[in-house]
């Protein structure tokens, strides 16, 4: 008898019908839109497999209408949506998406990184707004970029690519993270440094550490005001790390440069959200790993886990717990 899967959101058909398989499926009929959670806790109730995505919510309720589950598979590299704690209380195993969305992120950085301090978006809107009349020197003048200081918080896969393209840019690289990265640091000349002394000598300030108890606010109104009062910082990792009202009065204080966001701590952000009034705020909706190339991997790697599965395999890419 086949597997009962559920998918909580419409994937291409080519990506799913293989499956077919080794499951009996069925699937959320929406690509834009994000389940109901009264639907979802109904649609667990007898499923063996849910493959799911980070606006899903796996915790103990769901798990509660769930006692067939066995295997989560999630549609992200991280999973601040997992209770992994209600998870290993239940023997149900879960898997992410590691590896294949390194380079794609760390592009977006980049783009973040340059967008801000170079004012791109800001002057895209003053040349469609009809704003622009003449040049003048200090028009529209940004920061350089090449020769600054980049200080990146987390030196995981993504803060490591982050660090190889700020080379690219002539940067100094400092960073910080739970251990050292001896080889990187032989290799590239990136060098350590307490997170104190990272936030008062970085031009940027990228954060790229996992979303956990220990990262929670580890950006609040006590380190943005160790930062230089022309500097920018950088959130593609997981919002609810930075204090996004204390990030929003420092800007209006004018004692930071900018901030370019791709991730907030309530996705997607309200419209009436205070740091979307500031012109020197780059805010994109969570975009990291938007590549067709990537997302594609992404699923194709979700899918090799539940080929596997369906198989009676072990699976590799297991959230580790």
């Amino acid at each position: 008898m086949k597997k009962k899967l559920f998918i909580t959101r419409k994937f291409p058909a080519h990506i799913v019908e293989p499956l077919q398989e080794y499951y009996d499926i069925s699937q959320w009929d929406e690509e834009e839109i994000v389940i109901p959670r009264d639907k979802l806790l109904a649609a667990v109730a007898d499923c063996e497999v849910l493959w799911v995505t980070l606006a899903d919510q796996v915790n103990e309720e769901l798990l509660s209408h769930a006692p067939n589950l066995k295997l989560v598979t999630n549609l992200a590299v991280g999973f601040n949506n997992i209770d992994v704690q209600a998870l290993r209380k239940r023997g149900v195993m879960a898997t992410n998406t590691p590896g294949v969305l390194t380079n794609t992120t760390a592009d977006l950085v980049m783009g973040l990184l340059l967008a801000t301090a170079r004012r791109i978006p800001e002057s895209e809107r003053y040349l469609r707004e009809g704003k622009w009349k003449s040049w003048y020197p200090m028009q529209l003048v940004g920061k350089d970029v090449s020769g600054a200081t980049i200080g990146i918080i987390g030196m995981g896969r993504i803060g490591q690519a982050v660090a190889r393209r700020a080379k690219g840019f002539d940067m100094k690289v400092l960073y910080n993270n739970r251990r050292r990265r001896h080889e990187a640091e032989e290799m590239y000349g990136f060098q350590y440094a307490s997170l104190e002394e990272l936030l008062k000598q970085s031009d940027f300030v990228v954060i790229m550490t996992p979303y956990n108890k220990d990262t929670v606010g580890l950006i609040g109104a006590e380190e943005l005001a160790l930062m230089k009062n022309d500097a920018v910082i950088i959130n593609a990792s997981r919002g609810g790390i930075i204090d996004e009202l204390a990030l929003y009065d420092i800007l209006k204080e004018g004692k930071l440069w900018a901030a370019g966001l791709d991730v907030f701590e309530q996705e997607p952000i309200a419209m009436d959200h205070p740091l979307l009034t500031l012109p020197n705020v780059v805010a994109l909706p969570h975009i990291g790993s938007a590549s067709l190339e990537t997302r594609t991997a992404m699923l194709m790697l979700n899918v090799k886990e539940l080929t596997a599965y369906g198989q009676g395999k072990a699976v590799t890419n297991r959230i580790d717990y």
